[in-house]
């Protein structure tokens, strides 16, 4: 089966066809680094990095490239608030950036490009679009003729009679036409700038990416993504622009996650309910946080709440737990029956859902109840009395398989550090003992420093809290 990507340009599922076989490029909008990330943010982050993976499952070898704006009003604000400069802000945050979404299990692009690093190639840009006549320079700024592009609105659907001036297009004076958006600012005092032929200033936000995108992926490419909100106006900006300068189709599939509520409200500043990763990641486990984001198909709204991540939790430990129990099954013979291979028969079943779920627009959620029916016929194997390495070991690499592609860990048998094993030799010294008081003291001093211990007739196990 054909992998199906729903594309937000024509409102509908079609077949995934790059333009050189094999070959993928891929660009999604990355943060303003200003600030540590917000879940909004983590959101394309993990889906975006999910449909690199599994891309790169089929057999397509992906070019990757993720942009950070470190040149934007709002840097600049919070550089002044803090009394540093914009590129120590920007370096800071593109450093929290990188450790947070490692943490949820995000690979680094192949190339994150930065605006203060591009500057000439965005000069260039702009300069060849005023030479085309598709933007002019009022008193120090650059616009774009909005109207001199006759697609502008296929992206988000609008006439362009009918469309309001979007959150990022700043109506004023300069302008021809209310529609035109800022390709480049004048600096205004006290603001970073650069030289150019229209004086000192910095891009406005749009032009940035059409510059990197076609610097680091060239003129067309085969899937540009980002969240839902940037569809209108700066992914449609992007199309404009790009598209106005080079006559050709910008991006041959575009790909919008939904957006994310926050206790059943929209996340906004104004309500105070933005909730940073830097925060969640230190009372949860970041595995689960990118389970809960996958739970859901990327296109829809997700609803976040700490009740819904507890849940999460228990859901992600239940996969996790059949695994554990396939490594620590000792007694499993090497004798593969007709019996045991009616085992194996369904677990191929199952991985071809698995295929099927992902290849139907990447379907994560129903990739991921896939992965709970591995777990259940797993648990049901182990009930068997004469049990196979083979099947055993056939269960334990299909999660390791599927979990990789999904961008999740299962965890590993990594030797916990010295004082702690001390402590749980101590604990089974003094089970052995029968000094239960002492036992459950160790247990619940464990439990503190986020180890629980699980006895089994293997032996005591353990596993993070």
């Amino acid at each position: 089966m054909a992998i199906q990507i729903y594309n937000t340009l024509s409102r509908k599922k079609e077949t995934f066809v790059p333009m050189e076989e094999g070959k993928v490029k891929m660009y999604v909008c990355g943060p303003t680094v200003y600030n540590y990330i917000h879940i909004g943010n983590a959101r394309p982050a993990i889906v975006f990095d999910t449909v690199r993976r599994y891309l790169e499952y089929r057999g397509f070898n992906v070019k990757y490239v993720s942009n950070f704006t470190d040149v934007d009003d709002k840097l600049i604000r919070a550089a002044n608030q803090l009394g540093e400069d914009v590129p120590t802000i920007a370096n800071r945050f593109i450093e929290a950036y990188f450790e947070d979404v490692s943490a949820l299990g995000c690979q680094k692009a192949d190339v994150h490009p930065r605006v203060m690093d591009n500057m000439d190639i965005i000069i260039d840009f702009i300069s060849q679009l005023v030479d085309k006549g598709f933007a002019y320079e009022s008193e120090g700024d650059v616009y774009f003729r909005t109207r001199s592009f006759d697609e502008y609105g296929k992206l988000s659907h609008q006439s362009i009679d009918d469309l309001q001036v979007g959150a990022r297009i700043e109506v004023g004076d300069r302008k021809e036409d209310d529609l035109d958006f800022a390709l480049w600012k004048s600096a205004k005092e006290g603001e970073i700038y650069w030289e150019s032929p229209w004086g000192l200033g910095r891009p406005g936000w749009h032009i940035e990416c059409s510059a990197m995108a076609k610097k680091y992926l060239g003129e067309t490419i085969d899937i540009h993504a980002g969240g839902q909100d940037l569809t209108f106006p700066h992914h449609e900006n992007e199309i404009a622009q790009s598209e106005a300068l080079s006559g050709k189709l910008f991006s041959r599939y575009w790909m919008h996650n939904g957006y994310i509520n926050i206790d059943n409200e929209k996340m906004s500043k104004s309500l105070g309910n933005f909730v940073l990763v830097h925060d969640i990641i230190q009372r949860h486990n970041p595995q689960v946080l990118r389970f809960f984001m996958l739970s859901v198909h990327y296109r829809n709204p997700i609803n976040y709440s700490e009740e819904l991540l507890e849940s999460t939790k228990a859901a992600f430990e239940r996969i996790t737990t059949s695994y554990q129990n396939l490594n620590h099954r000792k007694e499993a013979s090497t004798d593969l029956t007709e019996h045991n291979q009616e085992w194996l028969d369904k677990l191929t079943v199952l991985h071809d859902q698995f295929i099927e779920a992902m290849d139907d627009d990447f379907n994560t959620a129903l990739a991921i109840s896939v992965l709970f029916e591995i777990s259940k016929l797993a648990n049901y194997y182990l009930l068997e009395k004469n049990t196979a390495v083979e099947v055993i070991e056939a269960f334990t690499n299909k999660f390791e398989e599927l979990f990789g592609v999904l961008g999740l860990t299962l965890g590993s048998e990594e030797m916990l550090d010295d004082d702690i094993d001390a402590l749980i030799e101590k604990r089974n010294q003094a089970r052995r003992d029968r000094n239960f008081q002492l036992s459950d003291q160790i247990r619940d001093q464990l439990k503190e420093m986020n180890i629980i211990l699980e006895d089994t007739p293997q032996g005591t196990r353990w596993k993070r809290g």
